[in-house]
């Protein structure tokens, strides 16, 4: 039945991916079941998506009920739910607008052409550039795509657009030698994800934040990966102490339901007035629902400080496996966004941890990569942990 369903997808799916070879068919919490029913503890969450596991009850119920009432009317009338979420996460950052989208990639869209036109309205017209990270990932979209630090992400679509830098991550000095006159903001991931789970120096954030500062220079955060309680506080940049101008949000944000946003200060934000930019479907009642219930489960169950504690627990049981095991040369990150390096290519690590019921996730090659739900339990991390010293 398995080998049916892979063959009929390959023949219609576009093969951007390389699948692995079984058929999940449900969820519940951190277990997902395949079509012929064997179970897996999950330790990918979707790539960082469903932070509160799969097949949430009040999640799956407020589906339910705003699906039977309005699914979707456009951004051209109001509708409470997206009133709900923007008002939300605007109470708990430090921004004052939100625009919606569908995805990361259009969410870093936004923030790059607000980052241009704010410039623009105030008749700077040369600054346009965009300063990133190396190793970043920004998303595949055209300008996403230009704007991340990876050469193999943008193989074959070249020539991508025009006006961005790429400096080395925790790297100040090589930044503000990259400032010029045309430089408009630094973008960067607060923690790298897919360039390796890659933390910052204690004090680079605020470095950055300091010099775009005396720069007059707008401060993007691409919290993609990272925000919606992923590292123990609600979006990463609050462990480091600084603001952004811009935020960028999306994965977990609804727990698997597709949407973007793009966060930003008024003086920022404003620049984005009527047909300056646009989407359809982004913040429809149905996905905004989902979200509004994704930021109240999280402060309502404590989750925060429940990942935290647990990431700290699980980031531990990793160093004790590196004790063991010579080729683990590093274990890094920030509560349940945690990587593994090892020394040689992970790719049947990941096979071997599928084979005995885990998914695990392997980036860079050589790391692996956990983002569990965040309501994953010491007993399911030690289970993984023996798996992975047994295999080792």
């Amino acid at each position: 039945m398995t080998q049916a369903i892979t063959d009929q997808a390959d023949q219609v799916i576009a093969a951007t991916y390389e699948r692995f070879p079984i058929v999940i068919e449900r969820g519940q919490g951190c277990t997902l079941w395949d079509t012929t029913g064997k179970s897996y503890l999950d330790f990918v969450a979707g790539i960082a998506v469903c932070n509160l596991g799969h097949a949430h009850p009040r999640i799956a119920q407020a589906i339910a009920d705003q699906a039977q009432r309005l699914c979707h009317v456009s951004n051209l009338y109001y509708t409470i739910p997206q009133i709900e979420l923007a008002s939300l996460l605007v109470e708990k950052s430090f921004a004052d607008r939100v625009f919606f989208s569908n995805s990361g990639a259009e969410a870093n869209e936004s923030a790059i052409k607000l980052a241009r036109k704010y410039f623009q309205d105030q008749g700077q017209n040369d600054r346009f550039q965009i300063i990133a990270m190396e190793q970043s990932f920004h998303g595949r979209t055209m300008a996403a795509l230009s704007a991340t630090g990876q050469a193999k992400i943008k193989k074959g679509f070249s020539p991508v657009l025009e006006g961005f830098e790429f400096v080395p991550f925790n790297d100040v000095s090589a930044l503000e030698a990259a400032i010029t006159s045309s430089t408009a903001a630094v973008l960067l991931e607060p923690i790298q994800g897919e360039g390796g789970i890659r933390c910052p120096m204690p004090d680079y954030l605020m470095r950055v934040r300091r010099l775009c500062d005396e720069r007059d220079i707008l401060l993007i955060f691409d919290e993609v990966q990272t925000g919606i309680g992923r590292t123990g506080k609600l979006f990463a940049h609050e462990h480091y102490g600084v603001q952004p101008d811009i935020m960028t949000l999306a994965k977990a944000l609804a727990n698997g339901l597709p949407i973007g946003a793009m966060l930003a200060r008024e003086e920022v934000a404003r620049s984005f007035g009527p047909g300056s930019h646009a989407t359809t479907f982004g913040g429809s009642p149905l996905v905004s629902t989902a979200a509004v219930q994704v930021l109240k489960i999280i402060e309502e169950e404590k989750l925060l400080s429940y990942c935290f504690q647990t990431g700290a627990y699980f980031k531990e049981q990793l160093l004790w496996l590196q004790k063991r095991h010579t080729q683990i040369r590093d274990v890094r990150g920030e509560g349940l966004l945690l990587g593994m390096k090892l020394n040689s290519d992970v790719g049947n690590l990941v096979n071997l941890c599928l084979t005995k019921g885990f998914l695990v996730n392997g980036i860079q090659d050589s790391i692996l990569r956990f983002v569990p739900p965040l309501i994953i339990g010491n007993e399911e991390i030690d289970a993984l942990i023996s798996t992975l010293d047994t295999i080792l």
